[in-house]
């Protein structure tokens, strides 16, 4: 070991404890199955495409006989958003994606690895930094922080080698002890780099979702740690899923062009390479027609709670997402109508590879057909809960005409061929407004080749001696009688001599549906 080197570690990080300690505090995980881990940071409101990672996280363990635990990366503190945490544990939750281990928002935190919160971890980072330095694997950067996103590309831009590929050594690698020890005393501010290694060599690499991929080495001294003794993500993930144990990195795809440092850097401190898995993205057709990632600025769904907020049923939503992780999924609940969406036995090969296009389409088809499934009474109560959240307009229409409501919810409910009419909880009372007394009745006909008089004279009548029938057949049956005394005829009949007639039965159904309704 080279005694500058241990010198410079412990001029760097005096306080700093052996990484000993730390491998000896956390133990060792006896789980046979995958430890997958979420890692959102507190930034803002819970994204979708987190409730899509939570989903795979959560199956994945689950099928495995391991753990999902929760770790929040709070390092970016210019980012953070007051209370962004606890609201990303509560949505989670609420979506039923919770992990059984970490972070549990202001409840605090549960499991054998705490602190779950990376910004009550850094003596362990430091412990950690210090590791590196001494193995001669990080130095400090005295260097001042580049101003803008223009200067770093400047600065690639000079640094681009023969083969393309950009090698980034910074300047303070060749520091002498002595200038170092200089810089400290005028307590100049430092960034802990790393020292790479790397060079223009390719090397293949499985991904666990991707398959086999070529990777350049890394060829840049990456920042470690800021100069505020907090880590960046590169850094703190390593460190943190070592100590977590967490046997499979599973995240999104945009983290893959920064694997070759991730790896550099485990190498570095001779810990085994984890495991890794690089989901596709959730997309969305942009104006110009190609696809681009469901965005938090530009699109409202992007947004967990949107969902919750148009009044989809949870598992709509959790299911809409298995479809978009694995085409697999469709066919399973097809064949176990009754299970638990939770029990499906997702596998990471089986997740596709290409970026999946949100289409709200077929989430309605999903949402429709779970709402048909549910009894009226199951219906109106989650009815009832959405509305106490998001609509008291309609809340206290809903508890007003509660019987009203669970009647017309009734009706073709249940049997192989429940009616499907409801998309989302908001649909109800724009759907069933026609059973109130306060409904108007502001349609338009529009007639087609329909005899307008007779029209009107059929529904006059209809209105004066309609009766409740038995059941659906005596309806129409009622219906063929009536309106045959004002010359409408059935399909067949009509189509054979459209002149002859007023219309057909569909004609005087659409008619009474629309007095009734005011609605198609």
């Amino acid at each position: 070991m080279d005694k500058n080197n241990e010198m410079l570690a412990d001029l760097l990080y005096p306080n700093a404890r052996d990484i000993a300690y730390y491998l000896n505090k956390y133990p060792m995980r006896t789980q046979a199955g995958e430890v997958t881990r979420l890692a959102p940071s507190p930034t803002g409101y819970l994204h979708i495409g987190q409730l899509y990672q939570a989903l795979i996280h959560k199956l994945i363990a689950r099928t495995t006989g391991g753990v999902y635990y929760l770790r929040l990366e709070d390092t970016d503190n210019k980012r953070e958003v007051e209370n962004a945490g606890n609201m990303a544990y509560q949505w989670l939750k609420k979506f039923g994606l919770e992990a059984e281990e970490g972070y549990l928002g202001n409840l605090g935190e549960v499991g054998n690895y705490a602190p779950y919160i990376q910004s009550k971890r850094l003596d362990i980072y430091h412990a950690f930094a210090h590791e590196l330095v001494r193995l001669g694997r990080a130095f400090p950067c005295f260097c001042a922080p580049r101003a803008n996103k223009d200067e770093i590309l400047a600065s690639r831009e000079e640094k681009l080698n023969s083969t393309g590929d950009i090698e980034e050594r910074d300047v303070c690698r060749d520091l002498s002890i002595d200038e170092i020890k200089e810089n400290l005393r005028l307590n100049k501010p430092f960034a802990l780099r790393l020292k790479s290694l790397g060079t223009d060599r390719t090397y293949e690499f499985y991904d666990e979702i991707k398959g086999k991929r070529d990777l350049h080495e890394n060829m840049k001294d990456d920042v470690l740690i800021k100069s505020n003794g907090i880590p960046v993500y590169a850094f703190a993930h390593v460190v943190d899923d070592l100590l977590m144990g967490t046997t499979v990195v599973i995240r999104g795809q945009e983290w893959f062009q920064s694997l070759p440092v991730h790896l550099e850097l485990s190498d570095a401190f001779n810990f085994k390479r984890f495991r890794y898995a690089h989901t596709p993205d959730i997309c969305k057709l942009g104006e110009n027609g190609y696809p681009r990632k469901i965005s938090k600025r530009l699109d409202p769904e992007a947004k967990a709670e949107y969902y919750l907020m148009q009044g989809y049923p949870i598992n709509a939503v959790l299911e809409y997402l298995l479809n978009l992780i694995n085409s697999d999924f469709e066919l399973w609940r097809k064949n176990n109508p009754n299970i638990s969406l939770f029990d499906f036995p997702l596998e990471l090969k089986k997740i596709g590879l290409n970026n999946p296009l949100f289409d709200f389409n077929k989430l309605n088809d999903i949402s429709k057909t779970i709402i048909s499934k549910m009894t009226a009474e199951e219906v109106y109560d989650n009815a009832i809960k959405w509305a106490i959240e998001y609509n008291k307009n309609d809340y206290d229409i809903l508890t007003k005409h509660k019987d009203k409501f669970l009647s017309v919810l009734s009706i073709d409910r249940g049997g192989d061929r429940p009616r499907k009419d409801i998309v989302v909880y908001s649909d109800i009372v724009k759907l069933y407004d026609y059973i109130l007394p306060s409904f108007k009745n502001e349609f338009k006909f529009e007639l087609g080749n329909v005899d307008k008089d007779k029209l009107i004279a059929f529904l006059i009548n209809y209105q004066e001696n309609f009766s409740m029938p038995i059941d659906n057949n005596a309806w129409f049956n009622e219906l063929k009688e009536m309106s045959s005394n004002f010359n409408f005829a059935d399909n067949k009949t009509y189509k054979q001599n459209t002149t002859a007639y007023a219309g057909n039965i569909s004609d005087v159904s659409r008619f009474v549906r629309l007095a009734v309704t005011g609605r198609e």
